[in-house]
């Protein structure tokens, strides 16, 4: 299962919580996290089979926005 991180604008509970419903629509997404205490509020996506613009589109549609990380090198 492949993981994305993003930096986002979403700093909240309540901001998790109007995110909540578009990523959980998203086929692929296996499981989501929103870290709101990280000062670059990172939003980490697991799945397979889903890009970085389709993530990034539906932050937007919630109305915050989402700036994908280079992947670490290990």
């Amino acid at each position: 299962m492949k993981a994305q991180q993003f930096h986002t604008n979403i700093n909240c509970n309540n901001c998790v919580a109007k995110v909540t419903p578009h990523l959980d629509a998203v086929a692929g997404i296996v499981h989501w996290e929103g870290d709101t205490n990280n000062p670059q509020k990172i939003l980490t996506v697991y799945g397979d089979n889903v890009t970085a613009e389709t993530v990034e589109g539906k932050v937007k549609e919630a109305g915050y926005r989402a700036e994908r990380l280079p992947a670490p090198n290990n």
